[in-house]
């Protein structure tokens, strides 16, 4: 609503450490946030566009509503994930599949990564290895 998201912080260690306290494990604005490493000493989840050193006047207007956040919608209730990528927002259908799923990705990534590095490195043995990959059962998690 801001007519310039981003220029100051809502949440800093204050208002981390609020809202730890209330219960929250993070959270989630288009806004900026402030006081980094601080707040990374809490254990406590943020993904914002932006870092801003100021301090923001906020006022909540709605609280349990859908909103857009770097143009994902989300809703009350979503799963999200974010990190220094981005943020995605995870169907509840399939999120009991994610830990295997995500576990499998990470082993093949793993794989891709040592042979890359490795001395034995080729391009043919590395189309094999992707090949090999598209055979599996799961497929080639790095295809488009």
């Amino acid at each position: 609503m801001d007519a310039h998201p981003g220029r100051a912080a809502f949440i800093g260690e204050v208002h981390a450490s609020i809202l730890k306290a209330l219960g929250c494990v993070g959270f989630v604005t288009d806004g900026a946030v402030r006081d980094l490493a601080a707040i990374e000493g809490l254990n406590f989840q943020l993904f914002s566009e932006t870092v801003s050193v100021s301090h923001a006047y906020v006022h909540v207007v709605e609280f349990g509503v859908p909103v857009e956040v770097a143009g994902l919608q989300i809703r009350p209730g979503d799963l999200l994930h974010g990190d220094q990528n981005g943020l995605v927002r995870i169907p509840m259908e399939i999120a009991k599949d994610l830990p295997e799923i995500a576990a499998g990705l990470r082993e093949r990534e793993k794989q891709i990564i040592g042979y890359c590095r490795s001395a034995e490195f080729s391009i043919s043995g590395l189309r094999a290895l992707i090949d090999k990959g598209c055979a599996s059962k799961r497929g080639n998690p790095f295809s488009a």
